[in-house]
């Protein structure tokens, strides 16, 4: 399937919109698709040509993507990128052509310069999600393959040189089509969308499988905790998915907006990215009174692998549910199955699972097995076939031979009233090789010493899995996406000496 056939929203129902703002509805959409694919080919854009798209978070974003993707491989790049930046993923890409709105003053404008990379200047209608390319005209448009590539990120680069993963217009339907099915969207859903465009899990959640189900995506400028709450009253949504900081983040203000929180509408949360700690989950389904469901997604896979289902099917606090998209297994080191209730590497395939990284055959040979693709995540399968994650694999601290995963640490320190946000990580050691450090959120008003919290996990952990350092911070380091990088926190925080 492609990306254009997924859209079949009835013609008068609002698609994309934004907050104090009416949207475009997916009749129009479609309408808009089919003339910016036409604008793409006036302006000498090919099929096969790589389009990066520096645009801020909100309804224009959503509509670039949701309208270029059909008709050629697009690069959304965060714009907070700096100038050297930008020319190496622009390089990278081999771009044909730079994406920015009218008016931008983004680095990106002088590196594509400079790289001969043409510069197309989208522009906004009144009403959300209205755009076009500025001074380009129309020309014929050909559909494309289920093959084609439709959509190209880089993936983090923490341990490695950034790899490019390119999805399939089949790749991005599939996941669409897998996740509007595990949350039940109809068309009179509403997501509130506060995850960054340039990241797998915005483009494709509140999104994609919006537009795939008829539904409608609010699209904001980004994740604010100040302004949730406003966001959440004035456009009534009845979901939005986030990752765990966030979800933190909207709790810490949630006592202090109890207005909004008594007249939401969420039908269910959804959490994503990485793992939710399971205190956590609880505070926001009775805060909220609304089920939440932890996902377990990866760029690799178009985003969605697994999931917990909605009720009154069965969610497992702890796990990441059942597959809810491609194929999932447990294989060992040799790549064999381990039975039910073993441990494992995660490795998934399907039609949303990428075929493999671009210009970068080493990667591929360490990333597959056969047709099945290594995640790097250590996990468990039970007998029901829920997904628990037990660490990742490069995450995972050795601390003299003794493996610690930093989640079930996290869950200990979280169990403690005075943290309100904690990440365990990996520290240098010159006798074991790697100790156990976790940087630590003070709750506000709270008080704690790295004393009382080593006591309080001694009680919880394995003594060689209590943190030996603390760092107590205002914020977690967090990636461009909000996802916290265990990888490289040591040095960081000036623990890597």
């Amino acid at each position: 399937m492609s990306i254009v056939e997924l859209y079949q929203g009835s013609h008068n129902d609002t698609a994309i919109s934004a907050p104090s703002r009416t949207g475009i509805t997916h009749g129009e959409l479609r309408s808009q698709t089919h003339a910016l694919g036409r604008q793409l080919r006036a302006a000498d854009i090919g099929p096969d040509d790589r389009v990066a798209l520096v645009l801020p978070n909100g309804p224009a974003m959503a509509a670039a993507f949701a309208g270029f993707s059909p008709w050629c491989a697009t690069a959304p790049l965060n714009p907070a990128y700096k100038a050297d930046e930008f020319d190496f993923y622009l390089a990278d890409l081999d771009a044909r052509a730079l994406v920015v709105e009218r008016g931008s003053g983004s680095p990106a404008l002088d590196v594509a310069a400079a790289r001969g990379v043409r510069i197309l200047y989208l522009e906004e209608g009144e009403a959300a999600g209205f755009v076009h390319l500025a001074s380009v005209g129309e020309a014929p448009v050909e559909s494309r393959g289920e093959d084609d590539i439709a959509l190209i990120l880089h993936t983090s680069g923490t341990t490695s040189r950034p790899k490019m993963v390119p999805l399939s217009q089949e790749n991005l339907a599939a996941s669409a089509r897998s996740i509007a099915g595990t949350l039940r969207l109809v068309a009179q859903d509403r997501c509130l969308n506060i995850m960054p465009l340039f990241h797998i899990h915005g483009l494709m959640a509140p999104v994609l499988a919006s537009l795939s189900a008829g539904a409608e995506v609010v699209c904001t400028s980004g994740f604010d905790a100040l302004r949730f709450f406003s966001w959440l009253a004035a456009t009534e949504p009845t979901w939005y998915s986030a990752v765990p900081t966030m979800h933190q983040a909207i709790l810490a203000r949630a006592r202090r907006n109890r207005d909004a929180v008594r007249d939401s509408r969420l039908r269910f949360i959804r959490s994503s990215s990485s793992s939710l700690p399971t205190t956590v989950m609880a505070e926001l389904e009775s805060t909220f009174d609304a089920p939440v469901v932890e996902a377990y997604a990866m760029t690799e896979a178009a985003h969605q692998m697994c999931s917990n289902p909605l009720p009154p099917a069965t969610r497992k606090p702890g796990s990441v549910g059942p597959a809810a998209g491609p194929e999932v297994a447990i294989l060992d080191e040799r790549g064999a199955t381990v039975p039910a209730g073993g441990e494992g590497e995660i490795a998934i395939r399907g039609a949303n699972v990428t075929a493999g990284y671009l210009n970068n055959p080493e990667a591929n040979a360490d990333a597959f097995h056969g047709d099945w693709f290594r995640t790097g995540d250590q996990g468990v399968m039970d007998t029901d076939g829920y997904v628990r994650i037990t660490g990742r694999l490069k995450e995972i601290i050795n601390r003299g031979g003794e493996k610690v995963a930093p989640l079930e640490v996290d869950e200990a320190l979280l169990a403690h009233d005075a943290v309100a946000q904690t990440c365990t990580f990996a520290i240098p050691h010159d006798k074991l090789g790697e100790e156990v450090a976790a940087a630590v959120v003070v709750a506000h008003g709270a008080a704690v010493t790295e004393a009382e919290l080593k006591a309080f996990v001694s009680h919880r952990l394995a003594d060689f899995k209590i943190p030996r350092r603390f760092a107590f911070v205002d914020e977690i380091p967090k990636g461009p996406t909000g996802k916290i990088q265990r990888i490289g926190l040591a040095k960081t925080l000036g623990l890597d000496s």
